[in-house]
């Protein structure tokens, strides 16, 4: 009994030495460093599309970057478009972005307070005459900073210059409201560089 507790002894302490040999041996081997992962990587990038923009993404455009601080998602049938307010230049920006017979359509927008005009007929801003091209009523939704409410119905009238690079847009967000008039400039997705918002959290 006792040459077999000898034995043990001797058996654990050979292998209690053969696994401080291997921690030293593991300790003096240089450590692989971690794979590092791209901070700005939200998804394929640079794909755009309308549902990458909310609040909390960023667009880069002329060389400033905006912050979008909310959205507002309008719709009028089967017809969807998207108006994101932007913050970061020297006055608010509007961007609006709509997909028609799958082409992006998108423009900045900045508000005219300085133009007491009412829809109808032509307009003539800035030496560049607008014709109306569209009209209509449709209902919203907002997230986010908006300035308008959670919901509800709105009007719109547009316009825009012959080659249909400037606009001008007419926008009541409620009956017994004035219009806004905002002046529109057409964009190419070429132009713009986004971040996408991270996802939205329950």
């Amino acid at each position: 009994m006792e040459t077999l507790l000898i034995l043990l002894a001797i058996i654990l302490f050979v292998a209690a030495i053969g696994v401080f040999i291997m921690a030293v041996r593991r300790s003096r081997e240089p450590k692989q460093p971690a794979a590092r992962q791209d901070p700005l990587k939200f998804g394929t990038m640079p794909t755009f599309g309308p549902r990458q923009l909310g609040p909390g993404a960023i667009v880069s455009y002329g060389g400033v970057d905006y912050v979008v601080r909310g959205s507002v998602t309008l719709r009028e049938g089967p017809f969807v478009w998207w108006e994101h307010l932007l913050e970061g230049g020297t006055e608010p920006t509007w961007f609006s972005v709509e997909e028609d017979e799958g082409r992006l359509e998108l423009a900045m927008w900045v508000r005219r307070k300085d133009l007491a005009l009412q829809p109808g007929g032509e307009h003539v801003v800035d030496g560049t005459t607008f014709h109306e091209t569209e009209h209509g009523r449709a209902s919203y939704t907002t997230e986010g900073t908006t300035g308008l409410p959670a919901g509800g119905d709105m009007d719109y009238v547009d316009y825009a210059d012959t080659g249909e690079t400037a606009f001008l847009g007419f926008e009541r967000w409620a009956p017994d409201m004035p219009w806004e008039v905002s002046f529109g400039k057409s964009v190419s997705p070429g132009e713009l560089t986004v971040y996408p918002a991270p996802p939205a959290t329950a």
